[in-house]
């Protein structure tokens, strides 16, 4: 075990290992039905007991080096036999990738060679977190009875559609996931990524966008075109979404999440199926980024997922675990959303007021929006390094930022669940983005931010109600805190830069500025509804 291993998972926590002694079987073959020859590598203990129960991983980002020291050595030393497979087409796995589209049929013909397997015993648990959880909801509904449990990690079922929502196409992930695995297996790639990452932080600026793939890595990427040209309702994705087969997963699933991870919304929607089955099923959610490191998948695998495998009982906990930010604890609840939240409106005021008394006649607030001057992405859910909980008192600086606060909080108000707004706007420009952010700004007057979401809007020429949802949340105000509600247009790039003219993105090259106006008077009464724990004073 290098010491680079062994620094992680000091790090990460995790429970004590049984062995670090261990043998990998290389290059193992897996034939698909259709001839083409999957590669995987089998992790063992080096006197491992006949027949350990298998945990699955199937990834598109490689078998060795760290993604083999960071996914399948911690199992492998605690109780687990890890077979890591390369998807289709990617690290010497034949065929071609094509994402998500091949994870179904190549996942369930997987199943069926590691069961015919002599070193297999009775039990396969499926871990992986991201693209590599999308491939554990890709097969289910149709798993074999040797699956004993799933461990589904900052993903969900349909991992590509929050992305590209028709009013709201959050460009930056998707864009920066296909520059990835268009360039991961070029030579010195990872010599080269934050060059890489440069020259694609660059290329989002590309008018058209259809060009941008080309300004990336040098060539048309099919995934980035698809991206850029089908939205979420469009035929093309029909093949990808899972959603349906969440609720006849029939085994036990831990799935775990983080309130600033990009497919948290997915989730927890997820979850909720989950539910309704009646199965044992457990949601653990952190104060997370979709990239930060956590010993918790580790812990539910040798917790949970070993204990399933075994024909045992994992220790007995609630089924939700929650990071309640602001107090900086954990807590658990019976359920996702937890009984005893009602929604709670908060007004913007005059002045930049916030509160839950409705808003007095007033005129609207107003901003100037310049896409060659786009409002910048700051902090949030993100796959960057300054993701997440940042300082945003440069953001709320800019003159395209309007700011509301309330009145500094006699008592903590925790709100758990979901978060959304109304927002009364109106703009010069037919075409234009509400985008809101809900911030906690602390005695200093450090305003940092809990959640926020954008909304795309067409026919903002007249003033309308525009319904934002931001993500979930669970988070206290402090005593002596303040509530801030941000409203803008936009959080590039993050989101793709609206450029007023309702071209389609893929071709659109003209920008055009837009003065807007965000109204707040007893007639159009702007809002952010917040899920506040009941018998809380109101604001």
């Amino acid at each position: 075990m290098s010491i680079l291993s062994r620094i992680i998972q000091r790090r990460l926590q995790l429970p004590p290992p049984i062995t670090r002694d261990l043998r990998v079987h290389r290059d193992l073959r897996t034939p698909m039905p259709d001839g083409t020859v999957l590669l995987a590598d089998r992790w063992e203990p080096r006197d491992a007991t006949p027949g350990l129960p298998v945990a699955l991983i199937r990834t598109p980002y490689g078998r060795r080096g760290p993604f083999g020291a960071m996914l399948a050595r911690p199992l492998a030393e605690r109780g687990f036999q890890v077979l890591i497979q390369s998807v289709r087409g990617g690290f010497g796995s034949g065929g071609s990738l094509d994402p998500m589209r091949q994870e179904r049929a190549d996942g369930l013909a997987t199943l069926d060679w590691v069961i015919g397997q002599p070193w297999f015993g009775d039990a396969i648990v499926l871990y992986g977190l991201s693209y590599l959880g999308y491939v554990q909801w890709a097969m289910a509904g149709d798993l074999p009875p040797q699956v004993k449990a799933m461990i589904p990690q900052v993903t969900e079922s349909a991992l590509t559609l929050e992305f590209l929502r028709a009013d709201g196409l959050s460009l930056e992930t998707p864009f920066g996931w296909g520059v990835l695995v268009g360039t991961q297996e070029r030579p010195l790639a990872m010599l080269r990524q934050f060059a890489q990452a440069r020259r694609t932080a660059r290329a989002l600026w590309t008018l058209p966008l259809a060009s941008a793939d080309t300004a990336a890595i040098g060539t048309r990427s099919p995934y980035i075109q698809d991206v850029l040209t089908h939205d979420a309702a469009s035929p093309r994705w029909t093949d990808l979404d899972h959603r349906e087969r969440v609720a006849h997963v029939g085994i036990p699933v831990s799935s775990i999440g983080g309130w600033y991870d990009i497919f948290l919304p997915g989730q927890l929607r997820d979850f909720r199926a989950l539910q309704q089955t009646g199965l044992p099923v457990r949601l653990t959610v952190g104060p997370w980024t979709h990239t930060e490191m956590t010993g918790v998948p580790v812990r539910e695998a040798v917790e949970f997922g070993l204990a399933y495998a075994r024909g045992e009982q994992p220790p007995p906990r609630p089924p939700v675990r929650l990071y309640v930010t602001g107090e900086e604890a954990w807590r658990d609840f019976a359920s996702w959303p937890p009984d005893g939240y009602a929604p709670q409106r908060w007004h913007l005021q005059p002045d930049g007021g916030l509160a839950v008394h409705a808003p007095a006649a007033s005129a609207p607030d107003r901003y100037r929006y310049d896409p060659a001057d786009p409002t910048p992405a700051v902090g949030g859910v993100r796959m960057v390094a300054d993701a997440g909980r940042v300082d945003n008192t440069a953001l709320e600086a800019r003159p395209d930022v309007l700011v509301y606060t309330g009145d500094v909080l006699d008592d903590d108000l925790e709100i758990v669940g979901e978060v959304s707004a109304e927002i009364w706007f109106e703009s010069s420009a037919e075409f234009a983005d509400v985008f809101v952010r809900l911030c906690d700004v602390d005695p200093q007057g450090r305003s940092v931010n809990v959640c926020d979401g954008l909304t795309s809007v067409s026919g903002a020429g007249t003033a309308g109600r525009v319904e934002v949802r931001l993500w979930p949340a669970a988070h206290r105000f402090r005593r002596g805190h303040r509530i801030r509600v941000q409203v803008s247009s936009g959080a590039f790039p993050r989101y793709a830069r609206n450029l007023g003219t309702g071209e389609p993105h893929p071709v659109a090259t003209r920008m055009v500025a837009a003065d807007q106006a965000v109204h707040h008077d007893p007639q159009r009464p702007s809002s952010v509804v917040l899920p506040v724990r009941a018998g809380q004073p109101a604001g």
